[in-house]
C-alpha cells in the first residue's frame, strides 16, 4: 500500500479501468471512422464548407464580441461591455431596432408561413397541370424580389400623384392627397412588411407543397369512416400531422428570413438610415455598426445577440413541429 502511494506511476484500480475504457472507445471510435473512411471522403467537401464559411466565423463573431476592435488596431478584450452597452445604454437598438424587428417578424414570419401553408393547400387542389403554373407564379417572386422592387414595387409606391397606389385611391377617393408611402415614417413599416409578405414564398413554400402532395390518400379516407366531415378537420388531424418535417422546414426558413430581412426599408426609402429610423431593423444596426462605424466588435456583439434570439425562435419550432420519440 506504501508503494502504490509513494509511486504517482502505479494508479488505483477504478481509475485505472476508466483510462482504459477511455482509449478502447478511442480505439473503437477510430476503427469505425477507417471502416467509413469513403462515407467520410463524400461528406468532406460539405464539412470543410461548413467549417470554413460558417462554423469559423460564427467562432469568430462571439470571440469579436467580447473585444473592442475597429478593423485597424488588433482587438482589445473588454469583456462583456459590449452586451452592457447593446442592452442598457444603446438607445437607438432599444428604442428603434429591437422593437422594430420584433414587429416586423411577428407580422412577416407568422404571416409568410401561413400564407405558403394556405397557398399550397389551394394549389394541389388543382388539377396538375394548372398546378404547375401557378407553384411557378407564386415561387417566381422570391427569385425575382430586386427586379421587381425597382420596376413594379417603388413606382407602386411613389409619393406622388403619379405614383400607381396613390393614382388608384386618389381616383376613388379613398385619399384627398397623395400619401408618402415609403417616405412617411408612419408608412414606411407598412410598405415593408406587405413587399416582404409578397416575396415570402420561398423554399418553404415548395417544402409544404410536396408535404402536402405526399400525405398518403387512404388516410384521409380513414379519417372520413372515423367521423372526419370537413376539410378543415382534415388538415388539422392528417394534413399537419402528417408533414410535420416540411412544416419545421417551412418554420425555420420563414424565421431565418424574417431576421436577416434589413435591405428591404432602406430600397424603398431609398436612404440611410430609414427615416426616423422608421425602418431600422437589427440588421441595420449590424450594418451600421460593423461597415460606416467599423465598430466591429460592437457589431459582433449585435450578431451575437441576433444569433440568440433565432436559436430561440428554432427552439420553438422545433417544439411544434419536431418529431417526438413516441411519434418516431
Amino acid at each position: 500500500m506504501l508503494s502504490k502511494i509513494a509511486n504517482p506511476a502505479v494508479r488505483p484500480a477504478p481509475e485505472a479501468a476508466a483510462e482504459k475504457a477511455v482509449r478502447a472507445r478511442g480505439k473503437s471510435l477510430l476503427a469505425d471512422i477507417w471502416a467509413y473512411r469513403l462515407s467520410y471522403l463524400f461528406i468532406a467537401p460539405f464539412m470543410l464548407c461548413f467549417v470554413a464559411f460558417i462554423l469559423i466565423p460564427v467562432l469568430a463573431a462571439i470571440g469579436l464580441s467580447f473585444t473592442y476592435f475597429n478593423a485597424i488596431q488588433p482587438p482589445r478584450f473588454i469583456g462583456w461591455q459590449n452586451f452592457q452597452y447593446l442592452l442598457s445604454q444603446d438607445l437607438l437598438f432599444l428604442k428603434h431596432a429591437l422593437p422594430n424587428t420584433f414587429k416586423f417578424a411577428l407580422l412577416v414570419g407568422p404571416g409568410g408561413y401561413v400564407a405558403a401553408f394556405v397557398l399550397a393547400w389551394l394549389i394541389t387542389q388543382l388539377p396538375d397541370v394548372l398546378r404547375r403554373w401557378f407553384a411557378l407564379a407564386m415561387y417566381t417572386p422570391s427569385l425575382t424580389v430586386g427586379i421587381a422592387m425597382s420596376i413594379v414595387w417603388l413606382p407602386m409606391l411613389t409619393g406622388d400623384r403619379i405614383g400607381y397606389l396613390n393614382s388608384v385611391l386618389l381616383q376613388l377617393g379613398i385619399i384627398d392627397v397623395p400619401k408618402l408611402w415609403v417616405t412617411d415614417k408612419d408608412y414606411l413599416m407598412n410598405s415593408m412588411i406587405v413587399v416582404t409578405l409578397w416575396s415570402s414564398m420561398g423554399v418553404g413554400f415548395l417544402a409544404m407543397l410536396a408535404g402536402i402532395l405526399n400525405v398518403n390518400k387512404e388516410l384521409y379516407e380513414a379519417g372520413r369512416l372515423d367521423g372526419i366531415g370537413s376539410r378543415l378537420q382534415e388538415i388539422w388531424y392528417i394534413t399537419i400531422p402528417s408533414m410535420k418535417p416540411q412544416m419545421l422546414f417551412g418554420a425555420v426558413m420563414a424565421i431565418v428570413s424574417t431576421f436577416k430581412a434589413g435591405a428591404i426599408g432602406e430600397e424603398l426609402s431609398g436612404v440611410h438610415p430609414t427615416p426616423e429610423y422608421a425602418g431600422h431593423l437589427i440588421i441595420n444596426h449590424i450594418d451600421d455598426y460593423g461597415f460606416i462605424r467599423f465598430e466591429m466588435g460592437y457589431a459582433s456583439a449585435i450578431s451575437v445577440f441576433l444569433l440568440i434570439l433565432m436559436y430561440a425562435c428554432n427552439k420553438l419550432s422545433w417544439g411544434l413541429f419536431g418529431t417526438r420519440e413516441d411519434e418516431g
